[in-house]
């Protein structure tokens, strides 16, 4: 297992790299341990990953936005710690440990004498076509894949850690989270259809001028835990045991969720896939574990919350200038509208009733 890292965080006082050295260094499976053959490089939005035969090798974007700063080797590294410790609670088999990326004075090496220039999450490389993703797209999860998933995290949100907030943050957190969907979603440069988001932004906010208390007594009730925060079926492989994977590192307040706005979400990513039978069978396990209301308005909001969260994340793209796959995100960010707008409809229907 790799060992985590201990060398200083000081500046290098060696030559200075650029990213595409980094990447190209990364690139290449003869600096990487095991010489592995091949090393396959992805783009995420905040970074880049290498892949070998059976190891994966994280490594961070120097970038900033408003959520998130990862511009120095500092920040990098923090972010680098915080993400192995936490993904072991659901996968501690999988995360390896963190490596420095050193520079000495024939270059750059992994975990070498020289200074740190930047840090690297490293993974045992999972076989994609096992996760829940694969097997939802594949028509091949079976009801003991779903028996072991909802298992995984009715333990985990068992002996998860109550959130540190209080009812008037959890409050203010949504009416913020409206205001920026409403701020995004609204901007005329994306071309979005405004009647439905404005129809949607509206009853999402009756439910919490007329259900707030409801919200509130979850937090009283020390149902805010320190969660996974991005509950994805591409982050989940149903296997002996069950690892889910990339969580939420680097903000501890977005990742105080709620476990039934959590499953809302794996619910509605299933669905998005074609296969809402799947998210079902998993909330019907967790029900006693969630503690949903009777008619299922909270579950109603939390999902149509999350939609809308989705549709913005995905539409903000396009701010960066030059965003990859300029064209998927319009039409993601309208799926995940056509979503709210059905949920959103279901749910005033819901608070007309007595």
């Amino acid at each position: 297992m790799v060992q985590m890292a201990r060398a200083s965080l000081a500046k290098a006082t060696g030559p200075a790299f650029r990213l595409e050295d980094k990447l190209a260094f990364l690139a290449d499976g003869r600096n990487l341990p095991g010489y592995p053959a091949s090393v396959e490089a992805r783009e995420t939005h905040m970074s880049w990953v290498f892949l070998t035969p059976d190891r994966v090798y994280k490594l961070k974007k120097p970038v900033r936005f408003p959520y998130l700063d990862f511009s120095t080797a500092e920040h990098r590294a923090a972010v680098c710690r915080a993400e192995d410790r936490l993904n072991r609670r659901l996968a501690p088999d999988i995360y390896l440990g963190v490596l420095p990326l050193t520079a000495g004075p024939s270059g750059l090496a992994l975990g070498g004498e020289g200074p740190p220039v930047d840090w690297l999450v490293v993974m045992r490389r999972l076989n994609e076509a096992e996760s829940l993703q694969a097997l939802l797209l594949g028509h091949d999860l079976r009801m003991d894949h779903v028996a072991r998933i909802a298992a995984a995290l009715r333990a985990f949100y068992r002996r998860a850690r109550p959130a540190p907030t209080s009812s008037e943050r959890y409050l203010n957190d949504w009416g913020r989270a409206s205001r920026m969907n409403r701020h995004v979603l609204s901007n005329p440069r994306f071309k979005l259809p405004l009647g439905p988001i404005g129809r949607i932004l509206g009853v999402q906010e009756r439910f919490l001028t007329l259900h707030g208390a409801q919200l509130a007594a979850r937090v009283r009730q020390g149902r805010i835990v320190e969660a996974h925060g991005d509950l994805r079926p591409e982050h989940i492989w149903p296997g002996h045991p069950v690892s889910i994977i990339d969580c939420l590192e680097f903000d501890d307040h977005l990742r105080a969720l709620d476990p039934l706005d959590e499953i809302a979400f794996l619910h509605l990513e299933c669905e998005q896939l074609g296969a809402r039978w799947a998210g079902e069978a998993i909330r019907r396990r967790l029900a006693a574990r969630l503690g949903e209301d009777r008619r299922g308005l909270l579950f109603l909001f939390y999902r149509s919350q999350r939609a809308l969260l989705r549709a913005r994340l995905s539409i903000a793209h396009l701010y960066d200038p030059t965003p990859r796959m300029p064209d998927k995100w319009p039409r993601q960010a309208r799926a995940y509208l056509r979503l709210a707008a059905r949920d959103a409809a279901q749910l005033e229907r819901g608070l007309r009733m007595p």
